[in-house]
């Protein structure tokens, strides 16, 4: 009997052709019934439930809510970094506010010792079969979509002195035809969501989601956006991947401490990367290579993140390190990547990122 992986050829069809033609029809069906055989990568479906969602942590002993093999896809939901009753007193009709929202925060209500130490609500963790201490997790961003139509922006952060603290929390809604978001009439935003949380447990214990650090997490790096490749330096076995923290839009620094901050639906791709030993996480964009570092002193990151794409080109573009540094001065870009997540009142975390455009590695350079 035939196997449902080889689809039966009706004989009409074979009769009409000649020889040549008939092998070379038989010569792709086969190809295509081992390729069914053997499969693709798994795609996942994680929505953002209670028993799926870390609220405020990574962690090395949080239970997994999904085990994906390395290579999967997970179609994954995430949550704003907000309340029902702080979206309502914003003025958000309650229509409005996610069901899965609402779910998440009367099953982990503020002071539930499942919650905190930070704020924001991580989908995960992600167990990665196979990712080890010294192994580095390869996070592809697939696609990145808005499920909801508006997102708020509230005012703190770096300078607050210059918040009004009448103003109250801005809703700002999302042109998602268009990709763009009306801050104000006549200065309009255009749209690049990503995820400002990606992250692996430390090998720390419970450590809050708000400061970044080589682990990742909180990162707010505006350029990880759909087609990006994150990094990140595996800890603990199964990695324990989190992510959330969704943005619409961000400029470089978050000094007011948000984005326009929304829920995202996302699909990524998750591969373990044997042996790629990294001290802190690295990313790729389609036009750039990125660097990342943080650290209470700014200076103390800056230079992190420079001696990692120092390293990185040496490693990869046969360059010295003197020539790297050089180029980096010629034709990188260094970034304060965020200066406001905190890792205790008074202590920020302040991130920096290095890029270099891949455009000017021609031919054997690259």
């Amino acid at each position: 009997m035939m196997s449902a992986a080889f689809p039966r050829v009706p004989p009409v069809t074979l009769l009409g052709m000649n020889r040549t033609a008939a092998s070379l029809l038989c010569a792709s069906l086969v190809v295509a019934g081992l390729s069914a055989q053997t499969g693709g990568p798994k795609t996942h479906r994680l929505e953002a439930t209670a028993e799926t969602v870390a609220y405020g942590y990574y962690w090395s002993d949080a239970k997994p809510a999904l085990r994906v093999a390395s290579g999967d896809i997970v179609d994954v939901d995430t949550l704003l970094t907000n309340t029902p009753a702080g979206l309502t007193r914003a003025g958000v009709p309650d229509d409005k506010i996610q069901a899965s929202l609402k779910a998440v925060e009367a099953a982990l209500p503020r002071g539930d010792a499942r919650r905190g130490p930070g704020g924001h609500i991580l989908t995960g963790p992600i167990y990665v079969e196979g990712a080890e201490p010294g192994d580095a997790l390869e996070v592809k961003i697939l696609s990145i979509d808005l499920p909801i139509d508006y997102g708020y922006n509230g005012c703190s952060g770096y300078v607050p002195s210059n918040c009004d603290r009448a103003a109250g929390t801005k809703i700002i809604p999302l042109d998602r035809a268009t990709m763009t978001a009306e801050f104000m009439p006549g200065i309009v935003i255009p749209l690049r969501p990503f995820f400002g949380s990606m992250g692996v447990a430390p090998a720390l214990g419970r450590v809050s989601s708000t400061p970044p650090g080589k682990h990742a997490g909180n990162l707010d790096n505006k350029e990880l956006v759909a087609g990006s490749t994150l990094f990140i330096p595996v800890f603990v076995p199964g990695a324990l991947f989190e992510i959330g923290d969704g943005h619409a839009a961000q400029g470089d620094g978050e000094v007011d401490q948000t984005a326009i901050e929304t829920s995202l639906r996302g699909k990524i791709q998750l591969t373990v990367r044997k042996g790629m030993a990294l001290t802190w996480p690295r990313a790729e964009t389609p036009t750039d290579y990125i660097s990342m570092a943080t650290d209470a002193d700014l200076g103390v990151a800056t230079t992190a993140a420079i001696q990692e794409m120092v390293d990185y080109l040496a490693a990869t573009k046969h360059l010295t390190k003197h020539q790297a540094y050089q180029l980096i001065s010629i034709a990188g870009n260094v970034a304060v990547t965020q200066l406001v997540d905190r890792a205790r009142p008074g202590e920020p975390a302040l991130g920096v990122h290095v890029r270099v455009p891949k455009s000017i590695f021609r031919d054997g350079a690259r």
